[in-house]
């Protein structure tokens, strides 16, 4: 069975990644789907945001990325993929979630989505926490992966 794990990754982080860990687990196929259009003001660009995926997620041999234009749910049925995996991190996302899957399944109502909660170490992670943090110089090691600390930092210091 084939699975999406569609969002920014503004940039990836190890909440993402555990997340999709989990995921690669369970399906025999993920799709990590690098949105393109998000209401968001996005830190790197569709192309980095994308590369920066590709190379932290070398290391699982089932997950493929893949960037998408447009409503996910289409994105999802161009896949043939029948589930969406979305990450929920605190209580405060759950709202938020439930609309998402909510009108998802009233545009497509084939494609299913669930929920995986990241372990307990990355709980509090945010890619906009982290954009904070790395424009005010912290160590990023125990956030995001070396490649995307070293993105940040370069970006942050206006390179």
């Amino acid at each position: 069975m084939k699975a999406i794990y569609p969002g920014t990754f503004d940039p990836i982080t190890y909440g993402h990644l555990n997340i999709l860990e989990k995921a690669s687990r369970m399906f025999d196929e993920v799709i990590l789907g690098v949105a393109d259009y998000t209401a968001k003001q996005n830190y790197f660009s569709l192309e980095e945001r994308y590369q920066l995926c590709l190379q932290a997620t070398k290391h699982l041999p089932n997950v493929s990325v893949i960037t998408f234009s447009g409503l996910v749910v289409d994105f999802a049925q161009a896949q043939e993929c029948k589930i969406m995996i979305r990450g929920m991190s605190a209580v405060s996302d759950f709202e938020y979630e439930l609309s998402l899957a909510l009108t998802n399944i009233k545009l497509r109502p084939d494609i299913e989505t669930v929920f995986l909660v990241p372990s307990l170490r990355y709980m509090y992670l945010s890619s906009s926490m982290i954009r904070q943090l790395a424009e005010l110089g912290a160590d990023l090691k125990d956030f995001v992966p070396p490649m995307v600390a070293m993105a940040l930092a370069d970006r942050s210091k206006g390179n």
